[in-house]
């Protein structure tokens, strides 16, 4: 599973996907700070 924690405004919110593809085009998105990260 791959997880994005986006950091916004002193909280942060996390989004889950099952494929590495699916979470990067995700990332593109993202305007704000973020990590990519992989766990199983």
């Amino acid at each position: 599973m791959w997880v994005i924690t986006v950091f916004e405004n002193n909280t942060y919110r996390m989004f889950e996907y099952e494929s590495e593809k699916q979470a990067n085009l995700a990332l593109e998105g993202l305007k704000s700070s973020a990590i990519l990260s992989y766990t199983n």
